[in-house]
């Protein structure tokens, strides 16, 4: 690569969200001969990301990557959501997912995890139902959610 992977990652970065999705992240993978780069995004609409939304930031990319000539080898881009078992890093993320189960970290908790309902959020407050008592918790304090999946 002519340029580190952190500038490759910030180049992407402001091209994903030029195009109003949201940078989840960024993942290098194989050799100088053969890079695989996967791109991770999201966006505020309630079907999440489609197909269409991987083609469009995947030619942005690749246009981008060829024309500033970033990457002197063979690449994949591979674009797609995050994913289920990622955690949720903007606020945007948790309003698709209200009435929903997550499992919650706290900055200032140690080693603790909590499960509990997303049921409303305003601003950047966030209610949960956690032990069958709504509990009021500012974004800034949450260390890691993920939404919980059960079949």
């Amino acid at each position: 690569m002519k340029i580190s992977q952190s500038e490759i990652s910030q180049k992407i970065q402001d091209a994903v969200e030029q195009l109003g999705y949201l940078f989840i992240d960024i993942e290098f993978r194989g050799d100088d001969r053969n890079r695989i780069i996967e791109i991770y995004i999201d966006n505020e609409s309630e079907k999440g990301i489609v197909t269409a939304d991987c083609v469009d930031v995947s030619r942005a990319c690749g246009n981008f990557i060829e024309d500033e000539d970033l990457i002197e080898s063979k690449y994949r881009l591979d674009i797609s959501s995050p994913g289920i078992e990622r955690p949720l890093k903007y606020i945007q993320q948790y309003k698709k997912n209200i009435s929903r189960q997550f499992e919650l970290e706290f900055e200032d908790q140690i080693a603790e995890k909590f499960e509990g309902k997303l049921i409303a959020i305003n601003n950047e407050i966030l209610s949960f139902e956690i032990n069958k008592k709504i509990e009021e918790v500012n974004f800034k304090n949450i260390k890691s959610a993920k939404v919980i999946v059960r079949f």
